[in-house]
């Protein structure tokens, strides 16, 4: 079904794969010797970059991007860091969608607010501004900005347009506003991993079952992890442009840096179809192309897929658990009881079986992955005629866009859904973070949405409700339906399944979207409403750090979501220390009282006073490395985690430890660059350590004189534990940074950095 090669691959004439072991066999197909260097340069992704790229060298990039998307979680506190940083005007076309805190009133303030001021904010500057309800961020991208060779930037991790010939990026706040001040995005040039598909699905496979397959065969080992995905081979022409787009955009889930695709006639006809044909040209890899990996699908042998809690890469054909639903739902519920410490949760996956078969209690079929026409389409063939029941289950399905919703409802699909007990919503991210569709306590529900990490469904778990996600494609999630909630692939439901041909019409954005871009009114006053704050200031790094930790996490992968929970908890997402009040509430709740308490020990610090706690750590300290200049030294807490930042690009992950006086993350390893970027916007170490921490929670960690450190040889950073009356070494590391990221970071955190220039 899928393979991964060892090593480097070559692509001749866009077909045969050879390894780079047997290089003399592409001499024998082109009668020229292979050359590593110059086949570099064949690939697709490798010419977008280049095109793209203003350094003199293509070793260490500094890309300018044509466009950019944030949602209104993001963009408030964006376009407040640009304004703090001296922007005057977006300089590239910036679209501002409202997706994900779509609804007036979720959690604990009016999210209406952010979108009066997100329109605002389009109409002072000439930005592109998309109200509620019209399309999720990613749809209304590849339906108006992508475009074959051009290169995007979102401050959504799922920003993702390859299929469109686009090299998008999902990235943190930070790089959005370095863009916004005509900065660049800096980055090594990325390893190229070629995805080779052949063959055709059958018909009962959709977008999510091969997607889930790929994912499941490349997270755990990291094979693309901050690399470019660019797909190739035969089996693209197999498939319409719509459905790549689902499958590209959960390239996310592989930790991979971006993605693109080769493009043909049909990616031609989607883009004349969306009234930009003048977009498109043919992008294919040159005769010889190298590849620093390849995988290879069939996409033949992909059958119906699901991918069990706690992660996408859980994955397994749905005839597997089918066959095996007690041996795999006793692994998972043990896994998520090992995860879910609390003993309020009870949680259990075993009396989801009766009579044999695998009962669920929820779907939903939404967002960027699921809503697109096709996906619906083939739901509503499904549930034609039949009925979901009216038992526990239900089916819930949100079209990406309100152009594709129109569409469903000229051919009768969204008439087809209704009449078998769906229910049609407009387009919302929600049900993909936890803010819709939350399912019922010690329920199960399956999604095709892109990510089912643990409470991003909405779960509270410190308040003992808790329940689980799992990922499908709306193929098998109707079937599901009709069979009452009894796990069901699609298989035998398409047999004689044609799809409708998509039309589309863009009336609804012609008269809603706010076109500004070129056109900045400078005298319009932004909107501000009561729940929106400035950033608080943040001190510049001192010669010398001492951190606390305030939390040591040793799950093998912490994600974004259990960093800064999504859901309910984004209604505070344009207020740093509201939203600062949830930091890994669903993970460890005590680590924002305990950070607080740091937080004071620094304001007494630069109020002209060491506090005697610290004189006391000072004390045990000077008995091992001499004389500390006790007033000099910056107080802030770290967090430890194995591999941290795995899922979302929001900036919040980081800045809600900044402004709680974070100083510092250590790990073995970032889970994704996105993440350890924003570490570093926000002006906190990125270390990492190699052996296993020798802290605990309460600890001190002392490192001398940080500041030349980051100046200099970062390899080996020797730090001081304090733990009580003891005292022992430890050796930290810190990765490359840039000239710009040093700074960042001394001068404690992109606002100040900017601000000093």
């Amino acid at each position: 079904m899928i393979r991964l090669y060892n090593g480097g691959v070559y692509l001749v004439n866009g077909n045969e794969i050879i390894p780079e072991g047997e290089a003399v066999r592409v001499e024998a197909v082109t009668g020229k010797p292979a050359c590593r260097e110059a086949a570099r340069k064949g690939t697709i992704s490798y010419g977008i970059l280049k095109e793209h790229n203003t350094a003199d060298t293509m070793g260490h990039l500094k890309i300018r991007f044509d466009a950019m998307a944030s949602h209104d979680i993001t963009f408030v506190g964006i376009i407040q860091t640009a304004r703090a940083s001296g922007m005057e005007t977006f300089p590239l076309p910036y679209v501002l969608t409202n997706c994900h805190n779509s609804l007036c009133a979720v959690g604990g303030t009016i999210n209406e607010d952010d979108h009066v001021f997100g329109l605002s904010a389009a109409r002072k500057y000439g930005g592109i501004y998309v109200p509620p309800h019209l399309a999720v961020i990613h749809q209304y991208m590849r339906e108006k900005m992508a475009g074959c060779g051009k290169m995007i930037l979102g401050s959504d991790s799922h920003t993702r347009y390859g299929a469109l010939g686009t090299m998008a990026v999902g990235e943190g706040g930070g790089e959005l506003v370095k863009q916004l001040l005509c900065d660049t995005y800096d980055v090594a040039c990325p390893a190229i991993v070629g995805v080779y598909l052949d063959g055709t699905p059958a018909p009962s496979v959709g977008p999510h079952d091969i997607a889930t397959a790929i994912v499941g065969a490349v997270f755990k080992n990291g094979y693309v992890k901050n690399k470019v995905m660019e797909f190739v081979g035969p089996g693209i022409t197999a498939l319409s442009t719509d459905y790549r787009n689902s499958i590209d955009v959960m390239t996310t889930e592989t930790t991979c840096l971006s993605s693109v695709w080769r493009t043909d006639d049909d990616t031609k006809a989607y883009l004349t179809q969306h009234g930009r044909g003048d977009d498109y040209r043919e992008l294919n890899p040159a005769a010889v192309a190298y590849y620093d990996g390849m995988i290879y699908v069939d996409l033949c042998k992909i059958k119906p897929m699901i991918a069990m809690p706690m992660h996408p890469s859980n994955a397994f054909t749905i005839d597997e658990v089918v066959a095996n639903a007690a041996d795999i739902l006793h692994d998972v519920e043990t896994a998520i009881k090992e995860r879910i410490t609390n003993e309020a949760v009870t949680f259990t996956l075993s009396d989801k079986i009766k009579d044999g078969k695998f009962y669920v209690q929820q779907g939903v079929i939404a967002g960027c992955s699921g809503g697109n026409y096709t996906n619906v389409l083939a739901a509503a063939h499904v549930l034609k005629n039949r009925s979901c029941g009216n038992g526990v289950f239900t089916l819930d399905v949100y079209p990406s866009s309100q152009p594709v919703y129109m569409d469903l409802l000229r051919k009768g699909a969204v008439t087809d859904l209704m009449a078998a007990g769906a229910v049609v919503k407009t387009a919302f991210c929600g049900p993909c973070f936890g803010a819709g569709d939350t399912p019922a306590n010690n329920a199960f529900s399956i999604r095709h949405t892109t990510r089912n990490f643990p409470n991003r469904e909405g779960s509270k778990p410190g308040s003992g409700q808790f329940s689980a996600v799992a990922l499908m494609d709306a193929r098998s999630i109707a079937a599901t339906a009709v069979n009452g909630g009894v796990l069901t692939s699609a298989d035998g439901y398409f047999d004689d399944y044609r799809e409708a041909p998509y039309t589309y019409d863009d009336a609804a954005y012609a008269a809603r979207v706010y076109q500004g871009f070129g056109r900045p009114a400078a005298d319009t006053p932004l909107v501000y409403g009561p729940n929106i704050k400035d950033w608080p200031e943040q001190e510049a790094l001192t010669d010398s750090i001492l951190v606390k930790v305030c939390s040591k996490i040793l799950d093998p992968v912490t994600t974004t979501d259990e960093l800064i929970p999504s859901g309910e908890t984004s209604s505070y997402r344009s207020n740093p220390l509201g939203l600062a009040e949830f930091t890994l509430s669903r993970r460890d709740p005590a680590y924002v009282g305990r950070s607080k308490a740091v937080r004071a020990l620094e304001a007494q610090r630069r109020g002209g006073t060491v506090p005697a706690e610290i004189h006391a750590v000072y004390d045990v300290l000077e008995k091992t490395v001499g004389k500390i200049e006790r007033e000099a030294v910056g107080i802030g807490s770290v967090i430890y985690c194995i591999k941290p930042g795995d899922g979302s690009a929001r900036e919040q992950a980081a800045s809600c430890q900044r402004v709680l006086g974070g100083l510092a993350n250590i790990c073995r390893e970032y889970a994704t660059k996105r993440y350890r970027s924003n570490v570093i916007n926000w002006g906190m170490v990125p270390f990492q350590m190699k052996e296993e921490p020798s802290f605990a929670v309460g600890d001190y960690i002392y490192v001398p004189q940080i500041a030349a450190i980051l100046q200099g040889d970062m390899k080996n950073v020797k730090a001081y534990v304090v733990s009580g009356a003891n005292v022992h070494e430890i050796t930290l590391y810190i990765d490359e940074l840039t000239a710009e990221e040093r700074q960042i970071i001394q001068a404690g955190c992109l606002i100040n950095y900017n601000r000093k220039r």
